[in-house]
């Protein structure tokens, strides 16, 4: 399926909500499988991704009950049967685009008395995977890989606790060897490298597990049992991305989103959105299984360049093909620097989204780490490629709506991986935009 996106004449307006948050929704999955009793998450996003997660889990063993509230909302009851109560699947665990699912899998199957085989599509196949490999040897982990990418083969092994001080700042890497680590005798010590998302500390905090966790160490006593979850999965920021920036950029908009999650290790995107310029404001805060959450108000401003570097990078990694299109609306040049990261997503980022871009008139330079963007420019609308990336083809429908001209996004249908009602929340606020041959 294709998307057409027509410039917007008039301002976006009203009230949303957003899909479950992606991360909460994979690690709530996994960890309820092997927590002790039936866990209960509700609001869960049933993504391309997540339901990759979820179809992996029943693979092995898990009786899962849905309840499906909306397309984008689903209410999950989980008999979780304790770290050692999976079952051994009957064939390689398919993990299809989802690399969250791989990395955190490969950790509790490191721990399974059962070999198994974790691959996934072509595009996930070219994923580095010897990130999360090399530590998890270092616990004597018996995993193999050709190249160190998918598939990965994984056989039972004794594991055994490790102190592990992290080169990158990879919400992934730590987790995985903390799922790991509930598999050892001992406390697996882990110094980070810089702030990454802790979802997976708060929700084994939630559960009760041997953690403690502050100022970048983290330490985990293995052989606890874990306590179910109660889990309401708040919005995803990475998703409310898309209409906040399409209000800060098109005349007059006011929107708000509510019930996103506002943990302090994804909001880079709000610094960078009110370093621009940009009016945006948070009401009715609350926590749900640990996760901070409120409800979003953003309006239409002028914005101006900012630069993007360090520690902000992670804390906005998955934000920045959004970010970009912002910054070609902002008065000066916007420069993103220490963001090699962007190159192993599900495409190399940097190069797809300056490519995508230039086609629609943007004046951006490639660096290895980051990019600049300058403006405000004159878009033009132009058939553009999501190389069946969701977060590139999103920002690319928001970039159309401030074009002057026609926009056409092929491969579209990927924007299902983490936001099933894109189009429909979209047009909810008034966006011209609409599915097409």
């Amino acid at each position: 399926m294709k998307l057409l996106i027509r410039p917007q004449k008039t301002p976006l307006t009203g009230t949303i909500a957003v899909p479950g948050d992606k991360s909460i929704s994979h690690r709530a999955v996994m960890l309820a499988a092997i927590a002790n009793g039936r866990s209960t998450i509700r609001s869960w996003l049933p993504a391309g991704d997540t339901l990759a997660t979820l179809a992996a889990i029943q693979s092995l063993g898990i009786h899962i009950e849905i309840e499906k509230k909306s397309p984008q909302a689903w209410d999950l009851q989980i008999e979780g049967r304790g770290l050692h109560g999976l079952q051994p699947p009957t064939g390689p665990l398919d993990c299809r685009n989802a690399g969250t699912c791989m990395r955190l899998l490969a950790g509790i199957l490191a721990g399974q008395r059962f070999p198994s085989v974790l691959d996934g599509s072509a595009q996930l196949r070219k994923r580095p995977m010897r990130r999360i490999i090399a530590p998890l040897r270092q616990m004597q982990a018996d995993i193999t890989a050709e190249a160190d990418k998918a598939p990965l083969y994984i056989r039972p092994a004794a594991l055994q606790a490790i102190e592990l001080r992290m080169k990158i700042a990879s919400a992934q890497v730590k987790s995985a060897v903390l799922l790991a680590g509930l598999y050892v005798d001992g406390t697996t010590r882990i110094i980070e490298a810089g702030p990454a998302r802790d979802h997976t500390e708060r929700m084994l905090t939630a559960m009760n597990a041997a953690i403690n966790w502050h100022d970048g160490s983290i330490e985990l006593s293995g052989g606890r049992e874990l306590a179910p979850l109660d889990l309401t999965v708040p919005g995803d920021i990475s998703s409310a991305a898309f209409p906040l920036v399409a209000a800060a950029l098109i005349p007059h908009s006011q929107i708000r989103i509510t019930h996103v999650g506002l943990n302090d290790t994804r909001t880079g995107l709000l610094d960078m959105l009110q370093a621009m310029g940009a009016t945006v404001s948070s009401h009715n805060q609350r926590t749900t299984g640990g996760e901070p959450a409120a409800d979003l108000t953003v309006r239409f401003d002028e914005l101006h360049a900012a630069d993007v570097s360090g520690d902000m990078v992670v804390r906005g990694i998955d934000e920045f093909p959004i970010l970009a299109v912002a910054a070609t609306q902002a008065a000066g040049k916007s420069r993103v620097r220490d963001a090699a990261e962007l190159r192993v997503k599900e495409v190399d980022r940097i190069t797809v989204l300056a490519g995508e871009l230039r086609k629609m008139a943007v004046d951006v330079a490639e660096y290895p780490d980051g990019f600049t963007v300058s403006g405000p420019v004159r878009l033009y609308g132009a058939e553009v490629d999501s190389h069946d990336d969701h977060r590139l083809g999103m920002a690319l429908a928001v970039a159309g709506l401030v074009t002057h001209g026609e926009t056409l996004i092929d491969r579209a249908d990927c924007v299902a991986d983490s936001f099933p009602d894109f189009v429909e929340t979209m047009q909810a606020l008034g966006a011209n935009i609409e599915w097409t041959a």
